[in-house]
This record gives C-alpha cells, structure tokens and sequence, in this order.
C-alpha cells in the first residue's frame, strides 16, 4: 500500500487524504470538518490538486502498461468518502453563507471541478456514508457510481435542498441531474420538491447502484468491490474520452459563464489565479 497523500501538504488539518488499498484503486477521504462543506479553499487547494495527483499516477501506470505491454496495469478507479470516523456524513453541502455573495464561486470553482469529475478518465464511485445534500449530492451525481449505507442503522438521506431555503439552482446543477437521469418526474422530485430520498427509496429511482447495512467501513469495501469490477474499463484509455462525448451538452452548460460582471468581479476572480 502507497503511503497516504494530504492535501495541503503538511498541513496539521488537511482537507483529505488519498489511500492506494490496491495499486491501481484510489481512495480520496474528505476531511474538511465533520460535515464536509465545499468551501472554496477545500475545492481548489484539496479536491482539485488531489484529482491531479490521481490521475497522474494511473497515467503513469498506464504508459508503462502500454510499454511493457501488461495491459492490466492501466486497470483504475477512485472512490470518493466522507471523514472514515463517524457515519453521520459524506458532505452537507456548499458553504453557503460565504458563497452566496460570490460571484466567482460557480464558475472558477465549483463548475470546473464538476467538469474535472464528470469527465475523469477512470472509473468514479461515491461511498456515500451518511447524509449529502445540495452540492453534497451533485458531486455524489457527478461520479459514475454510488453506493451508500442502507440507513438503518442511522438515517441518513439524499437530498438538493435549495427549494426549501431560497437557493437558485446554477446551470451546471440542472446540466448534470438532466444528464444523468432522463425521467422528469424524477428530475420534479429531485430539483422541484427536493425530496429527502432515504437510501431505498434513491435505490429504487436510480439515483443509487447500491445499499450496504453497516458502518462507514461496509460502505467504503462495498465501493472497493465495484471499483475492482470496473477498474479493467479503464485499461484501454478511453473512459474518460467516451464521457466527453456522453456528456457533450451538460460539458457546455457547465462552461458558460452566466455572471453578471463588473471590474471588481474580475479582479477577484484574477487574483485567485495569482
């Protein structure tokens, strides 16, 4: 087993950790408080270089795979899960109370890093360990697969709750839950109602591919079991190029720019570049 990745580096409370439980399995554990907002800071100093380093490794694995011919050393997937030591949550949303008023949060961080997932170029799986709402689920729905606990030991739901505390939805949210799920009774329950989905009941309208009884734990070797399945799809190289054309019109939707700007807008927006 690799030794463990954070991000930041040497930070004495870093917003994750990357795990390799096999070499070409990659584990990202989100550890930015008990609850896992997605802050600007956790997105582009944690999730994104995080993704980077990823990818970096399975590429590098998978040009020697093509030099030595071993085809399955080019085998990847990542999973994605909340903090390892409790079993309340995956992620409780975007920060809200800080992002509102920002401008620049949709389309110079959270749009790109929904773009970066949706087309990742191996194999993506949500253990969901416990509640994800609002942008907690759109990254759940941005992965190729989920798999969450079965709630009975503790509840636990999924849920895009803007409808019930006054949030617009940005068009990257209604590009990608289009994208994944054509039923539009589902997509009135999900956006419109903003329904609770215990983990049965999103089993049974698709939104999930798995329910596990059992802890953070179950959750996580449930994941492991269908990222071992999937890995091999990524051995050809061109999982991540077929997502690019599946998901051409939601990719579109999620680039436009649809901020009303103004000189200050832009100057922020360009100093978090800097």
């Amino acid at each position: 087993m690799a030794t463990p990745l954070t991000y930041p580096a040497n930070s004495p409370t870093p917003f994750l950790e990357i795990t390799r439980p096999k070499p070409y399995i990659w584990v990202i554990e989100l550890k930015n408080g008990q609850d896992n907002r997605l802050t600007v800071e956790f997105v582009n100093k944690g999730i994104m270089p995080a993704l980077d380093e990823v990818e970096r490794q399975w590429r590098a694995q998978w040009g020697k795979a093509n030099e030595t011919k071993k085809k399955e050393l080019g085998k990847g997937a990542l999973i994605f899960v909340g903090r390892r030591d409790q079993d309340k949550f995956f992620s409780n949303g975007l920060d809200f109370q800080n992002i509102i008023n920002d401008f620049n949060f949709f389309p110079c961080t959270f749009n790109p890093f929904l773009a970066r997932l949706l087309t990742f170029p191996i194999p993506t799986i949500a253990a969901i360990n416990g509640h994800s709402f609002a942008g907690g689920m759109m990254l759940t729905l941005t992965c190729d697969y989920r798999v969450m606990t079965d709630g009975s030991k503790r509840n636990a739901w999924l849920c895009m709750n803007e409808v019930h505390f006054g949030a617009h939805w940005p068009l990257s949210f209604a590009a990608i839950l289009r994208a994944k799920f054509g039923d539009h009774r589902l997509q009135r329950q999900i956006a419109l109602e903003g329904h609770r989905f215990t983990p049965p009941e999103a089993l049974a309208a698709g939104i999930l591919d798995h329910i596990v009884t059992g802890n953070t734990a179950a959750v996580l070797a449930k994941a492991e079991e269908v990222a071992e399945g999937i890995s091999g799809n990524a051995q050809a190289g061109v999982w991540g190029l077929i997502k690019h054309d599946l998901y051409r019109d939601a990719l579109k939707d999620i680039g436009r720019d649809t901020r009303t700007t103004n000189a200050f807008v832009h100057d922020a927006a360009a100093r978090a570049k800097l």
